[in-house]
C-alpha cells in the first residue's frame, strides 16, 4: 500500500534512466526477453534505478538480487524481476484459465460461427538470427486480424471475468480502494501483430503500430481490471493507447506512446487530487485510485526453456483453479487441472510439446503427428479426445506417467484411490475434449468410469472413429468403444442428455413439451437404454457424426427402420426412444457386462452365452439374481459368484442413493405447490433418519474391509 501524498500518481522515468534501467535487465543473468517489451513496461516502472545494483568496473548494471525471484512450476520455471508499478499498468489476459470456455478454441476444427470468438493461439516469441537461426526469447506472440479485432479480444475477457465474479465473500474494488493491493499480479510480455496493416493518415504514415507489446496478468486479472476501473480506463487501451479525450485533450484519436500519456494522465490525477484534498471533498476518481497508485508487480524476464513459457506461467496460477479459492465454473476449472497434468508431462520428458499444445487446446489438431489428410470433423475431435483419455489414464506400464499425474493432482496411489479420485480425471478429459466442440458441457456428463480405470488404465483398440461406426452393429468391442467414451459426450454436445440433472422444475424444456423432458435419471442410464436398442443407438451415433460433419447442424431422430427422419432430435425423443426403464438391466445379464463403464471396453456376453451360463448351473439352480446354490461349486467359481454378487448391490445402492437428494427436493416443491407447510410428518421424518443413521453406521464398515481383501497392486 503506498505512502499517499498530494501527489501519488507517478510520472515516467525521464528516458536516460529508462535506458539504464533496460540495459540492466538485459545484462541480469538469466534474462532472455526482448528489448521491445522492456521498453513498452519501463514507463510504468516507479523510480527504477532503485531497483539496480552499483555500476561494476566496466560501467555496467545488474538488478539487485533482491529484487530477482525464480518461480517454477510443473512445467518448469521462469525468473521474475520484483517492481514497484504504476497502478494502470498491466492488463487483462484473455487466455486467463477461469474464462477458458468464453472462447472458441483453435482445437475447434468447425471453426467459430454464430458470432463466437476463436481465442489467437500463443506462440513462442522467435526470430531469426544474423547467421540465419531461429532464436527463441522469454515472451509470448499472437496474431490477429487487426487492431478492433484485438480490442475486442481483451474487452471480452474483461466481461468475462466481470461475468465470473459474482462468488468472491468480498468487494474486491472497494477492498483495493480502501486498503491498497496486498499480493503482487504477475505479468508476462506478449506481442500482438495484426495482419491487417493500419491505414494511413494524410501524410502517408501509418495511423497506429502495426503490432503492440502487452504484459498480461497471468496471475492477478480480476486485480487488473479492477484497477483500471479505478483508474477509469481500460485494459484495451492501456495496451493499444489511450483516447486524448481521456488526458484532457480537446482532439481525437489515441495516444499511443506510454511514456506519453502515462504522464499526462498522471498528472490530470494529481491535479484531480490535489483540488479535492483542497475542497474537503476526498471522493473523487484520483481519491478512489490513490491507494493502488503504486502496486507491487512480477514481471517476467527470462526462463531457460522459453518455447515452453505459456504453460509455464499459465502453471504458475493453475493451482488456484485446481483447489480455488473462488467458485470457478466447472469447465475452467477442469481445463485447469487437466492441463497441469499434461504441463508436468512436458516438463518430464513423456509428452513432446507439439502433442501437448493441441491437447492443451493451444494448436489445430491437425498439428498432431500421424493425422490423416482430409480427416473429418469428426474424427478429428476423436483423435484428440482419445489421446486426452489415455494420458489422463496411464496404464500400469507408463509408469513414469502415473508418478507425474499422481504428484500433478496430489493424488494418492493407484490401488487406494477412490472414485472422487477418478471422476476428477474424469472430469478433465471431458472439459478439455469440450473445447473441440461448439459449446462446453458440464463435465461430468462423463462420469461413468469405474475405480478400477485409475488402478488399470485405459487402452484403446486404436481404430479409428469411422471403423468403429461401421462395424458396431456386429462388434461387441467397437460398439462398447464407441458407448463407453463417444456417447456420453456426444449426447451432451448436442442437448440430447444433461450431467447436471437438478430439479425437475429446474431442468430445460424442449420443443415438444414440459412434461416429455422432465425425466430423473443418470447418465449411465442413458448408456445401458442405448446398449439394450443396439440398433437404433449405433444410427443415432452415425447421426451425430455426420452432424458435426455437416456445420455441427441439429442431429436428425431415428425412424423405426434405423435411418434418420425428417425431425430433429430432441431430449424428450431420446428419453422416449431410449427409456430410462430400459437403462436399467437385469441382474442376470449384468454379470455379462462387468466390465462396462469401467474404463476398459470389452466383448460382453451375447444372450445365447448368457443362457448357456444358465444352463450350467447346479441342479439346485440360481435365484434371479444369479446366487449359486451348488453345494458342488468350486471355491473359485463361488468367489467369482460372490464378487459379481457384491458390484450388483453396491451398483443398486449407489444408484439408489444418487436419487434420494432428488426425491427430497421433489416432494419439497410438490408440497410447496400444494400449497402445505412441510412434505412428511414429524414421525415420519424422524423415522427416515434414523434409517439412514444406522445404514451410514454399517456403511462406514464397508472400505475398510473392502481394502483388507483387496490387492495393494
Amino acid at each position: 500500500m503506498p505512502d499517499v501524498n498530494s501527489s501519488p500518481f507517478h510520472l515516467p522515468a525521464p528516458k536516460d534512466v529508462q535506458e539504464t534501467w533496460i540495459d540492466a535487465v538485459m545484462a541480469t543473468p538469466g534474462t532472455n526477453v526482448p528489448r521491445a517489451a522492456l521498453e513498452a513496461i519501463v514507463p510504468f516502472i516507479i523510480r527504477p534505478k532503485e531497483m539496480l545494483k552499483d555500476p561494476a568496473p566496466d560501467g555496467t548494471r545488474q538488478v539487485k538480487s533482491d529484487r530477482l525471484r525464480k518461480v517454477r512450476t510443473d512445467a518448469g520455471e521462469v525468473l521474475v524481476a520484483i517492481v514497484d508499478m504504476h497502478g494502470i499498468g498491466g492488463a487483462v489476459w484473455e487466455h486467463n484459465e477461469r474464462i477458458s470456455a468464453t472462447w472458441r478454441s483453435v482445437v475447434d476444427p468447425a471453426g467459430a460461427k454464430n458470432g463466437t470468438r476463436t481465442i489467437s493461439r500463443v506462440r513462442p516469441w522467435s526470430r531469426l538470427t544474423e547467421g540465419g537461426e531461429e532464436k527463441v526469447l522469454a515472451a509470448l506472440e499472437s496474431r490477429v486480424a487487426n487492431r478492433e479485432h484485438l480490442i475486442a479480444n481483451i474487452d471480452a475477457a474483461v466481461h468475462a471475468l466481470q461475468a465470473r465474479d459474482g462468488f468472491r465473500s468480498y468487494d474486491l474494488r472497494e477492498d483495493l480502494i480502501l486498503n491498497g493491493q496486498v499480493e503482487p499480479c504477475m505479468h508476462v510480455p506478449q506481442q500482438f501483430l495484426l495482419d491487417e496493416g493500419p491505414p494511413e493518415d494524410i501524410d502517408g504514415n501509418p495511423s497506429y503500430p502495426d503490432s503492440y507489446w502487452g504484459w498480461m496478468a497471468v496471475r492477478g486479472n480480476n486485480r487488473t481490471r479492477y484497477r483500471h476501473e479505478i483508474f477509469e480506463v481500460t485494459s484495451s487501451e492501456v495496451v493499444t493507447g489511450v483516447p486524448f479525450r481521456k488526458l484532457g485533450q480537446d482532439r481525437d484519436g489515441l495516444a499511443v506512446n506510454p511514456s506519453y500519456w502515462l504522464a499526462q494522465y498522471s498528472e490530470l490525477l494529481n491535479a484531480e487530487y490535489q483540488t479535492a484534498t483542497e475542497n474537503d471533498e476526498p471522493v473523487g476518481r484520483a481519491h478512489r485510485a490513490a491507494r493502488v497508485a503504486i502496486v507491487e508487480s512480477h514481471l517476467v524476464i527470462g526462463t531457460p526453456t522459453p518455447q515452453r513459457l505459456f504453460r509455464i506461467v499459465q502453471g504458475s496460477n493453475r493451482r488456484d483453479h485446481v483447489h480455488p479459492p473462488l467458485e470457478f465454473a466447472p469447465n475452467d476449472r477442469s481445463r485447469a487441472l487437466g492441463r497441469s497434468v499434461l504441463g508436468a508431462y512436458t516438463a518430464g520428458g513423456v509428452l513432446d510439446d507439439e502433442i501437448a499444445d493441441v491437447l492443451t487446446g493451444l494448436a489445430p489438431i491437425t498439428d498432431l503427428p500421424d493425422v490423416p489428410e482430409g480427416a473429418s470433423v469428426s474424427a478429428l475431435r476423436d483423435i484428440r479426445s482419445m489421446r486426452l483419455l489415455i494420458e489422463l489414464f496411464p496404464t500400469k506400464a507408463q509408469s513414469e506417467r502415473r508418478q507425474l499425474i499422481q504428484s500433478a493432482l496430489g493424488e494418492p496411489p493407484p490401488y487406494k484411490m477412490q472414485l472422487s479420485d477418478v471422476n476428477r480425471r474424469v472430469r478433465a478429459w471431458s472439459a478439455l475434449t469440450s473445447e473441440s466442440y461448439p459449446n462446453p458441457w458440464n463435465p461430468r456428463v462423463a462420469e461413468v468410469f469405474k475405480r478400477t480405470s485409475a488402478n488399470d488404465g485405459v487402452e484403446l483398440t486404436g481404430r479409428p472413429l469411422a471403423d468403429l461406426l461401421a462395424t458396431a452393429e456386429s462388434d461387441d468391442e467397437a460398439f462398447e468403444e464407441l458407448l463407453a467414451y463417444r456417447a456420453p459426450h456426444w449426447l451432451a454436445a448436442f442437448d440430447l442428455i444433461d450431467a447436471d440433472r437438478g430439479s425437475l422444475a429446474g431442468q430445460k424444456l424442449d420443443d415438444e413439451g414440459a412434461k416429455a423432458d422432465r425425466v430423473r435419471r443418470s447418465i449411465a442410464n442413458s448408456v445401458n437404454a442405448m446398449r439394450n436398442n443396439r440398433i437404433t443407438a449405433i444410427a443415432l451415433l452415425r447421426e451425430i457424426a455426420d452432424a458435426m460433419d455437416q456445420g455441427d447442424r441439429p442431429p436428425l431422430q431415428i425412424g423405426d427402420d434405423g435411418m434418420p427422419t425428417a425431425n430433429r432430435a430432441t431430449r424428450a425423443w431420446f428419453n422416449r426412444t431410449f427409456s430410462k426403464e430400459s437403462g436399467t438391466r437385469s441382474y442376470r445379464k449384468r454379470a455379462a457386462t462387468d466390465g462396462i463403464m469401467s474404463g476398459e471396453p470389452i466383448s460382453p456376453a451375447s444372450d445365447a452365452q448368457v443362457a448357456s451360463t444358465s444352463a450350467q448351473a447346479s441342479p439346485n439352480g440360481t435365484d434371479q439374481a444369479g446366487g449359486a446354490t451348488d453345494a458342488g461349486e468350486s471355491d473359485t467359481q463361488a468367489l467369482a459368484r460372490l464378487r459379481r454378487e457384491f458390484e450388483r448391490h453396491i451398483l443398486m445402492l449407489a444408484e439408489g442413493v444418487s436419487e434420494l437428494p432428488e426425491q427430497l427436493e421433489d416432494m419439497s416443491e410438490r408440497a410447496k405447490a400444494a400449497g402445505l407447510d412441510h412434505a412428511i410428518g414429524a414421525q415420519e421424518a424422524n423415522e427416515w433418519t434414523l434409517t439412514v443413521t444406522r445404514m451410514l453406521a454399517q456403511l462406514r464398515k464397508i472400505p475398510e474391509a473392502i481394502m483388507s481383501i483387496g490387492s495393494l497392486e
